[in-house]
């Protein structure tokens, strides 16, 4: 697979837009016809008008691009879950499969957090019935979230990119065969004398023509940005919507935790009572508090493999989950961030950073 070169995915293409945008602003300011007062054609071949116009469609077209982003970063905080998600669907494409898992929402992530303690301290644990519940309720958050992310692409990113892909760059091509046609009326006139008075016209019309044409381009976009403004308005509204169910969602969990303090406290506290003591063989425990475990004997260094520095997590499919100092069978390198490899018969990827390698894959 490829390496991830762009930050912002498909954008590049608009960034490039921009450019071309910012070409033509420049372009048409600095021509010297827009200011020459003196002209004797009929028509000014740039007049204010244009110049002014393109400028604002300049500013629309930087304005949607950067909003794109930075609403993609509001909904989306975290760097390297965007990149790992990227990297988890691009996966799924090649290997022919559906795609991949959603944005690890941080609601989701704190209520699997809080139910699987919540668990193991039981329901004769007032704090661990209070897990359960928050963990549940952090859950509902990560849905609601997650509800957010689809509308407001539907409703707002998704006509934005239209906008970018289509009306700019119509825009962007009309302005283009104008500025073509420009440059072929002047480099006509300044050969009067050598180009006949009927080639010199035929120019000057068909300049008028490209340039009618862009100008009725950008006055429809200018005209008709109530559409941009509606797509705003469904930007606000499902963000009010998203905090309306929060604030619901969380009323609730405040209450049940008011009543589980409230039972707590009118239960009669349970006295401690000794027990006699009895021979006890506790298991030894390791340099960092855990409990030592009979180990897999690592795998022979005479393939590629590296070791665990840290622990590791697989909370999406197709990752590989693994414990510092676990050796791993390298496979193949996927990016410059990511492996492949196996390790008790299970397979997949794991970030680069989270490993030393012992034995490196061969070029």
């Amino acid at each position: 697979m490829g390496k991830l070169k762009f930050k912002y995915g498909n954008t590049l293409p608009l960034y490039i837009l921009h450019c071309h945008f910012a070409y033509y602003i420049s372009k048409l300011i600095l021509l010297p016809i827009c200011f020459h007062k003196t002209q004797t054609l009929k028509h000014n071949l740039i007049n204010e008008l244009v110049c002014v116009c393109v400028q604002k469609v300049d500013i629309t077209s930087r304005a949607v691009l950067d909003i794109m982003t930075k609403t993609t970063e509001y909904l989306q905080p975290n760097p390297a879950s965007r990149a790992r998600l990227s990297m988890i669907n691009t996966m799924s494409k090649i290997r022919g499969q559906e795609k991949g898992p959603g944005y690890p929402q941080a609601e989701t992530v704190l209520g699997d957090a809080m139910q699987r303690f919540g668990h193991e301290l039981g329901e004769e644990s007032c704090f661990g019935l209070a897990l359960l519940d928050a963990g549940e309720s952090m859950r509902e958050l990560g849905e609601v979230k997650d509800a957010l992310d689809i509308t407001v692409k539907q409703n707002f990113i998704d006509p934005l990119q239209n906008l970018h892909d289509k009306d700019l760059r119509e825009i962007q091509h009309h302005l283009k065969k104008m500025e073509g046609r420009r440059l072929d009326f002047d480099y006509k006139k300044k050969r009067q004398g050598k180009v006949t008075e009927d080639e010199l016209k035929q120019a000057l019309e068909k300049f008028d023509e490209s340039k009618e044409i862009a100008e009725q381009s950008m006055f429809n976009l200018l005209e008709n940005d109530i559409e941009q403004v509606s797509q705003l308005s469904a930007l606000v509204q499902a963000q009010v919507e998203y905090h309306q169910q929060a604030a619901e969602i969380l009323q609730q969990l405040s209450s049940k935790i008011e009543d589980r303090i409230k039972d707590m406290s009118n239960k009669p506290r349970k006295e401690y009572i000794p027990k006699p003591c009895m021979e006890l063989q506790l298991p030894s425990e390791n340099h960092d508090g855990g409990i030592n475990s009979a180990k897999s004997p690592a795998p022979p260094l005479d393939q590629p493999c590296c070791r665990a520095l840290y622990d590791f997590a697989a909370e999406n499919e197709g990752e590989l989950g693994f414990k510092e100092g676990d050796i791993i069978t390298l496979t193949n390198q996927i990016d410059d961030n990511w492996y492949e490899g196996m390790i008790h018969g299970q397979s997949g990827f794991f970030p680069i950073n989270y490993v030393d390698i012992l034995v490196p894959l061969p070029h």
